[in-house]
């Protein structure tokens, strides 16, 4: 794939005609949330809980089925990964190849779409949703993509568009009263961009629609890319989130890089040397502050934990059960990012909270409520749960 230098100003995203006041210094919790000072988040707020994928813990992720549970289990915002069809609409996805997350497999009709493509520099194999319209990818079904989690629902809920998830929200404040925030990610920029599919133009457009491009919307906009960033501040004055990853965790609890989670991927394309961790210290938040309202950053950069070094210089099975995962790791004391991240001015909402045993320290000794304590105490303004009534529990 020819490399271009990724900028929404080749697409001509300026050309969305609806410039506005970018003063964006509220927080979230100043849209949804109440006052509790017991946390210490940026503005004294208590700490938002965001369906991760809707309550993908419970249900196929990204599925209108999946949003109305998180809203029902007392999720303040829900959050939508945004990809975009052959004929360009707006669909809640998690990466571009659907194979994963849909029954598309099953499918003879469509066995000739199966190819490869290049997302963020990495040649992924299967069915790509830029590849269907959106009448097509009607006709499949979504499916759970974790294989220890209730298979039960596979096969039963549409791919929906994001008009369709604004509309439940709409629906859920006419019959409750109770506002309920969406928190879009624009999944993969550069990729979209390069298959002549601009995602924010079309997101801008829809939010403006729907009367939701305004500074005090409960509507935040993320992006593990910074360039898409750097020229939505310009266009919007709606909340806009930098995420950063990180590939995996060493047995020293230190965050690994390697790609495509090394980096963003605008960097690697504009041959910018900078990595995620990069952007964590000091003078990297300062730089995100110019451009963004808060960090969204995997939580092993707030607090990790390390192995137990056995003789053999492997890692001990604390729990004895023949398996090493975070259950044989205990708790490293947290870094600095959240206070430094406060002290550029910057709310913090980390990811991904899960409530299964294998996914949790040692020390939370199987609670999830105790990990997600320790977060709330730390200071995070918000946190992406996959089971959000655990996480609305734990902070009461």
């Amino acid at each position: 794939m020819k490399s271009i230098k990724v900028g929404l100003s080749a697409i001509s995203i300026a050309s969305v005609a609806f410039l506005m006041g970018c003063s964006h210094n509220s927080s979230p919790q100043q849209v949804i949330g109440k006052m509790n000072s017991q946390y210490p988040t940026l503005d004294g707020a208590m700490p938002l809980v965001i369906g991760h994928r809707g309550a993908c813990g419970y249900l196929p992720e990204h599925t209108l089925a999946s949003y109305k549970r998180a809203i029902e289990l007392g999720a303040d915002f829900i959050e939508p990964d945004l990809v975009v069809t052959k004929d360009g609409e707006l669909v809640a996805r998690h990466e571009p190849n659907i194979t994963a997350t849909t029954d598309v497999e099953q499918h003879p009709e469509f066995a000739a779409r199966k190819t490869t493509r290049k997302v963020d520099g990495i040649e992924e194999t299967g069915w790509f949703v830029t590849d269907f319209t959106l009448a097509e990818l009607k006709t499949l079904r979504a499916k759970q993509t974790m294989a220890d989690r209730d298979q039960s629902f596979n096969g039963k809920f549409e791919i929906p568009t994001f008009r369709e998830i604004l509309e439940l929200v709409k629906a859920e404040k006419a019959n409750s009263g109770r506002t309920v925030g969406v928190y879009p990610e624009t999944k993969h920029p550069t990729y979209h961009i390069q298959a002549g599919l601009a995602i924010e133009p079309r997101l801008l457009a829809t939010l403006n629609a729907y009367g939701l491009n305004k500074k005090d919307s409960a509507v935040v906009i993320q992006s593990f890319e910074v360039n898409n960033l750097k020229e939505l501040r310009k266009l919007t004055p709606v909340r806009l989130v930098q995420l950063i990853d990180g590939d995996d965790v060493d047995s020293a609890g230190k965050v690994t890089l390697a790609a495509p989670s090394a980096q963003p991927y605008d960097f690697v394309v504009n041959k910018d040397s900078r990595n995620f961790a990069d952007m964590l210290t000091p003078a990297g938040l300062r730089e995100i502050k110019t451009y963004a309202d808060g960090i969204g950053p995997w939580k092993p950069y707030l607090a990790s934990g390390a192995h137990v070094p056995g003789t053999d210089g492997k890692p001990k099975d604390l729990n004895g059960d023949g398996k090493i995962d975070d259950r044989d790791r205990v708790a490293l004391p947290p870094t600095s990012v959240v206070k430094d991240a406060h002290a550029a001015g910057l709310f913090v909402h980390a990811f991904t909270f899960r409530n299964e045993g294998k996914r949790l320290l040692s020390d939370f000794a199987g609670d999830p409520k105790a990990e997600y304590m320790k977060f709330y105490k730390m200071g995070v303004d918000g946190l992406f749960s996959d089971f959000p009534d655990t996480a609305v529990a734990a902070r009461k």
